[in-house]
């Protein structure tokens, strides 16, 4: 598993409107959800920060985003052809209406959760399936594809808890055998770290080099070792150890986590520091990407150390949250669209005119000023979030908030400006593929 970059096989790629249709929806569910975190504060009853805002986030924003970079990239970066593009287009519909479903529950009424929840098992199960399928059955795992194993698992097992948890909210079926609290930790657990931080850390193995054209060292080597071990594990140990209430499982699987974050984020600094491009949108969020794990890391120790398995260290911390949600994750998919939509743009419209005739740059593709305005705004945005979880200070909060919110319009008009005066056609793809159509 030492492989960081290999051959891709770019036709093996899937219609370019079925990924595209995942970060459409995507970003519209992010949307929704900054409106929420904006302005629940102003509003009775709205938790801006409540199960309802987390769900839009991370299964609805970086779920779909995810999703789709998978549909489009396991079949590049294994050499395969994806199993089924109906599977992928019926996996997002219901990812989508199972996010809906729940966030009507926590916001409206508890009678939607079991529903909400059943849905989004469905979606995401498919999804896993067709990915599974996907993926080579005969030959070991490079890195990424390991990371991908490990996310996929973590996805599926917290899927299960999820149900049963939005089934007992409703229904008490659990009659107190085992805390609520426990099944929450340890679906977060599986979630947040399992799903997202590992397909995050497995991606960047591979886009990392690519991107940087840095060469790989014995030392990056060695980093990788030791996350490959130490972060997968950890997480298992960590979410083990939620589960059963164990606060020695917890502290060990949550030192052992950090342990390989650590060393991933070592891994990623050396690609930054040695890179051979000029830097550009993607290095400097990737930068950022950097700069807010390790940050959350250092706030979040002495959390994993005291009491792992408290509610109130969920993600490490409340001094960290906005560092990993947004910092880390966010930026990581921003950063990375910067580069992969205009590519694949490129590659559809341009690429066959090589040499015939004079074609555009892939950073020709977006509109320079633009990508700084909203950099600018991304991080001092989140510098504000960060600043007001460390004061608890409520309006510095909201202030960054909707700075982010500012950077991510912006983000999406310059993603969706690229296509439209590229590739116009498209939009019409993306419709057609919501709808049901063009999936064969």
């Amino acid at each position: 598993m030492q492989q960081f970059t290999g051959d891709l096989d770019t036709d093996s790629q899937p219609p370019l409107a079925i990924p595209f249709a995942h970060f459409v929806l995507g970003v519209a569910v992010l949307l929704i959800g900054g409106a929420i975190a904006g302005l629940g504060s102003f509003v009775p009853g709205i938790d801006p920060a409540g199960a309802g805002s987390l769900h839009l986030l991370l299964a609805g924003w970086v779920g779909l985003t995810i999703m789709g970079a998978m549909t489009q990239f396991v079949p590049v970066w294994s050499g395969t052809s994806l199993y089924s593009r109906r599977l992928s287009v019926a996996s997002l519909w219901l990812v989508t209406l199972g996010v809906a479903g729940l966030v009507a529950g926590f916001l409206f009424e508890y009678g939607w959760l079991p529903v909400g929840a059943s849905v989004l098992l469905t979606g995401f199960w498919t999804f896993a399936y067709n990915i599974v399928r996907t993926l080579p059955p005969v030959r070991t795992f490079d890195i990424t594809e390991a990371h991908f194993a490990f996310a996929l698992a973590s996805l599926l097992v917290a899927t299960i808890l999820g149900w049963v948890l939005a089934v007992d909210i409703t229904f008490r079926v659990l009659g107190g055998r085992i805390a609520p609290s426990r099944l929450v930790l340890s679906h977060l657990t599986l979630t947040v770290f399992g799903f997202v931080l590992a397909t995050i850390v497995g991606a960047l193995y591979q886009l990392a080099p690519m991107f940087t054209q840095a060469e790989t060292t014995a030392v990056d080597a060695h980093l990788a070792h030791v996350e490959m071990v130490a972060l997968p594990g950890g997480i298992a140990l960590l979410a083990t150890g939620r589960l059963l209430g164990s606060t020695r499982v917890g502290t060990f699987g949550g030192v052992v986590f950090l342990t390989g974050a650590l060393a991933f984020s070592g891994f990623l600094a050396r690609q930054l520091w040695r890179a051979r491009v000029e830097v550009g949108p993607l290095l400097r969020r990737y930068g950022l990407v950097v700069a807010s794990l390790v940050g959350w890391i250092a706030l979040t120790i002495p959390y994993w150390i005291v009491n792992p398995i408290s509610v109130f260290t969920r993600f490490g911390g409340p001094m960290g949250t906005h560092l990993l949600f947004v910092g880390v994750f966010t930026l990581t998919i921003v950063g990375t669209c910067y580069h992969v939509v205009p590519f694949i743009v490129w590659y559809h419209r341009y690429s066959d005119r090589l040499g015939y005739e004079s074609v555009p740059m892939v950073d020709d593709l977006y509109d320079d000023r633009i990508a700084t305005v909203e950099f600018w705004l991304l991080a001092i945005g989140l510098a504000g979030l960060w600043i007001g979880d460390v004061l608890a200070t409520t309006w510095v909060i909201v202030v960054g908030g909707n700075l982010l919110g500012v950077g991510i319009l912006l983000f999406g008009a310059n993603m969706a400006g690229v296509v439209w005066r590229h590739r116009p056609e498209t939009v019409r793809e993306v419709l057609a593929t919501l709808v049901g159509r063009s999936t064969a």
